[in-house]
């Protein structure tokens, strides 16, 4: 019978000791109609044998390995102008061996990231007049020690006339060579650039502290208004009042906005990652639902870069990530998000007030609950990575986000509730995120932390309490904070402004609050919901409706069907799923829903209080 081999020896573990020297790191971006960029280190060794390089696995803002080793190639190591040999580890698959010849005192490396070309490969980051670098694409470094402890000299080369934005200190720059200061590895993967042909930077605060950097595909997309700049300010000053410290001594909003390129929304510690829509101020009053991005990524250089869970953070980037507090790391930033875009006026509170309905209908009608509390989904980033899902509402993906943000207005209005309106959760932004003014050394904290502040602020069994609303499967969405504000959750038979942009902007038609439907403008579906009439008709998502009611299918004669069905139309589709067509009749009568906050006459608005600036 056989027997298993030993497994291999493990890649060394990292020690809070200093690498000796400093790696210099040199990044070709010029290669923009291919897109690639080509690498090139000089790191310093020791003594000969074997060296353990390591391409980083576990990345910050992604909570799970999502670093594409598949793109990097043509590996090249050479000590004196000789060649080296190197070979993989046999199982961890980040990991290479080079044979350091003795008396070498520092070894050359050369390699290709090979940037995606298209969508079915992956993020595509380069576009001929704009790229996105994340250094963690583009650097190997020595295992057995602590990111902290690995110096690096980062050196960005860039097509000519072009300009960038970055958290890290420029030491020199000539032509298209930009020469960066010395940091430790950590921080030079927490600063990634944006750079373009067409750029423009502007100050959101006194003394340029926090820095709004916008690349564009064109040179007219840069145009903002002072209007459309002054709620960025703002919410600058609204973070400020609800922190009431900062942890950073710049801060650096990179905006991308492009439509070659993938969206995508990243923070960092000093700086944060967003790619919008190229109208976001062309097309200003349109792009509204686009504008939480940056008040989420910002918020989380406090909630998630500074404060951290403890089990989130790891020394280096080959040390797994477990993300048990992610209902505090997003599930809080996603629920300031919505608070800050309203006190800062980049949304209107009734914005706020419909983007609070979406969140808490979208988790209403979801079945996934029943069987799987959230704080199972905080392995979501590990189990899945943002792959499309069959069943999204019954498989449950990442709720910690939504689901989490309900659960903390609950947890603000029992607090402002239980202390005669005396305090709210915006004290807790300021004695567990805005301590120790100025430091910038990331503190974390455990699930005790968590209930302790708050009891310290309003004693209750908070403890209890997330057991209930995180380990337990419920069913139904956690509604009470939305109840306990003045508002109730109802439908409408018309949609909402933040529902309409939300449909304009994504090219989308949102049927899931009535048929259990969501499409692309071609009518393909996108998704089905767990036990709606679309499921129960044995719809699936990735199929097409070619026809309704006799009629070819457009999004006006969907929705024109849908609002029939309360006057007891029939709901006929055309269906092709593959090769197979056929037709369906959607047992509903129901016609329209879609979700909205409807005030209660006689209680307190606390929902409105929470959103008036501070």
């Amino acid at each position: 019978m056989p027997q298993p081999l030993p497994q291999p020896d493990p890649v060394i573990a990292p020690q809070d000791t200093d690498y000796p020297g400093v790696i210099t790191l040199t990044v070709d971006a010029t290669d923009t109609e291919r897109r690639i960029f080509n690498a090139c280190e000089t790191i310093p060794v020791e003594r000969g044998g074997p060296l353990c390089l390591l391409y980083p696995q576990w990345l910050p803002g992604y909570h799970a390995p999502q670093a594409q080793i598949e793109l990097v190639a043509g590996f090249s190591f050479t000590a004196a102008g000789q060649d080296l040999a190197w070979r993989r580890h046999p199982t961890e698959v980040y990991a290479l061996f080079v044979d350091v010849p003795d008396g070498c005192a520092e070894i050359e490396a050369r390699f290709q990231f090979l940037s995606p070309t298209s969508t079915s490969q992956g993020r595509v980051v380069v576009a001929p007049d704009l790229l996105n670098l994340e250094w963690n694409m583009v650097v190997l470094y020595p295992a057995g020690h602590f990111a902290r402890r690995i110096q690096v000299r980062p050196t960005l080369q860039l097509p000519d006339g072009w300009q960038a934005g970055c958290a890290l200190e420029l030491a020199n720059r000539t032509g298209g060579t930009w020469e960066f200061e010395t940091v430790p590895l950590d921080i030079l993967v927490d600063s990634p650039v944006f750079a373009g042909r067409h750029f423009r930077r502007i100050d959101l605060d006194e003394g340029g502290t926090v820095r709004l950097n916008i690349v564009a595909d064109e040179p007219e997309q840069l145009a903002a208004t002072e209007e459309q700049i002054a709620p960025h300010r703002e919410l600058v000053r609204q973070a400020d009042r609800l922190f009431g410290a900062r942890h950073f001594d710049h801060f650096d909003v990179l905006l991308a906005l492009s439509d070659q390129i993938a969206g995508k929304g990243v923070e960092h510690h000093r700086s944060c990652e967003a790619v919008s829509v190229p109208d976001y101020f062309t097309g200003w009053d349109a792009s509204f639902v686009r504008r939480d991005t940056i008040p989420h990524e910002y918020i989380h250089s406090w909630n998630g870069k500074y404060r951290r869970g403890a089990d989130s953070w790891t020394p280096s980037f080959d040390q797994p990530i477990r993300n048990s507090l992610m209902w505090v790391y997003e599930g809080q930033t996603q629920y300031w998000d919505r608070v800050l875009s309203a006190r800062s006026g980049l949304w209107q509170s009734d914005h706020a007030l419909q983007a609070l309905a979406h969140m808490a209908a979208t988790q209403d009608v979801r079945e996934g609950s029943r069987w799987r509390p959230v704080s199972d989904t905080t392995r979501d980033p590990i189990i899945a990575a943002r792959t499309a899902l069959p069943w999204p509402s019954w498989q449950r993906s990442e709720d910690y986000y939504v689901e989490g943000a309900l659960i903390w207005l609950d947890v603000d209005t029992r607090i402002r509730e239980a202390t005669g309106e005396e305090r709210s959760l915006d004290d807790f932004a300021r004695v567990f995120f805005g301590q120790d003014d100025g430091d910038q050394i990331t503190s974390t904290y455990t699930f005790e932390d968590v209930v302790g502040t708050l009891n310290s602020l309003a004693p209750f069994d908070w403890a209890a309490f997330f057991d209930d609303k995180l380990h337990r499967t419920t069913g139904v969405a956690p509604l009470a904070g939305i109840e306990r504000g003045g508002y109730r959750l109802v439908y409408q038979d018309s949609p909402s402004a933040y529902e309409g942009g939300m449909e304009a902007v994504y090219g989308s038609t949102n049927l899931l609050f009535s048929i259990g439907l969501s499409l692309s403008s071609d009518g393909t579906i996108n998704e089905v919901l767990w036990g709606s009439p679309a499921f129960d008709a044995a719809l699936i998502a990735g199929a097409r409706i070619l026809g309704v009611n006799g009629s070819t299918y457009n999004s006006g004669e969907i929705k024109r069907a849908v609002g029939r069905t309360s006057e007891g139309q029939p709901l006929n589709l055309l269906v092709k799923a593959g090769k197979r067509q056929r037709e369906v009749q959607l047992a509903y009568a129901g016609g329209h829903r879609y979700p909205h906050l409807e005030p209660v006459e006689g209680t307190l608005r606390r929902l409105d209080e929470i959103l008036r600036p501070l």
